[in-house]
Order: structure tokens, then sequence, then C-alpha cells
């Protein structure tokens, strides 16, 4: 069970994929950290200095605190401000995928309409060719 376990883990699917994944987690952090760090403090000056991920609605009478953290200790809270910075971060991590496999797709293109030479024939091949030709004559 072992040997086929490890048959499994060393195939290259699988080596692909969790390299695809750790890669993908370091993505997702610098994304999340573009949307906060960036993004979201530019709308929040255009909008008047609005912090969308501590806008938070509460659920019952208990939560009376203004900032989501105290309001999360309350009681339940809808966090939407928080939502929509995930629905952000969502939508350009998926914006940046579509501008990663659009420019791929380019360079594929552009390799496959490269003309492509056929191989220079090797010494042998001329000479038979050569031959080949003395013969058609005689």
């Amino acid at each position: 069970m072992l040997k086929e376990f490890r048959d499994f883990a060393m195939k290259g699917n699988v080596v692909d994929l969790a390299v695809g994944v750790i890669i993908g987690a370091a993505f997702g952090a610098i994304v999340s950290s573009m949307v906060a760090d960036v993004i979201m403090p530019i709308i929040g000056a255009i909008t008047g200095g609005l912090d969308f991920s501590n806008y938070f609605m509460g659920l019952s009478k208990s939560v009376t605190a203004t900032n989501l953290a105290d309001a999360k200790k309350q009681g339940a809270v809808l966090a939407w401000g928080s939502f929509l910075t995930l629905t952000l971060n969502f939508i350009i991590v998926a914006f940046v995928l579509f501008l990663v496999i659009r420019f791929m797709n380019q360079l594929k293109r552009n390799d496959a309409a490269k003309p492509v030479e056929p191989p220079k024939p090797t010494r042998e091949e001329e000479l038979l060719t050569e031959i080949r030709d003395l013969l058609k004559k005689a």
C-alpha cells in the first residue's frame, strides 16, 4: 500500500497540482494585500473615508459595538462589508487569472504561427539522394 501511495504521489499531475496550490496560496495573499491595502483605501477615499471591511449589521439587540471585531464578540452580525471586500478580491483574482491565461494563449498562438523548417538532411541522406539522382540519369 505504501508503494502504491508513493507511485500515486509522484505522478506528474499530483506534483503539478501541489505546486499550483502553493503558488495559488501565495498569489492569493498578494491579491488580498492589494485589495486591503491599495484598492479599498482608494475606494474609501473616493467615498469619503469609508472602510467597507468594518461595515456590519447586528442581528440581535445585544450588539451595540461600533466596530466589527467587538460586535462579533457581542453576538451574531451580518458582516456585509467583509463580504464586499472578499467579493472584490475574487473579481480581481479572476481578472488577473484571465489576463495570465490570455497572455499564455497568445504565446501559444505565436509559437504555432511560426513556420517550422524541415530538419536539414544528414550527410548520409545527402549521399543517398545523390546516388538516387545518378541512378535516374543512367
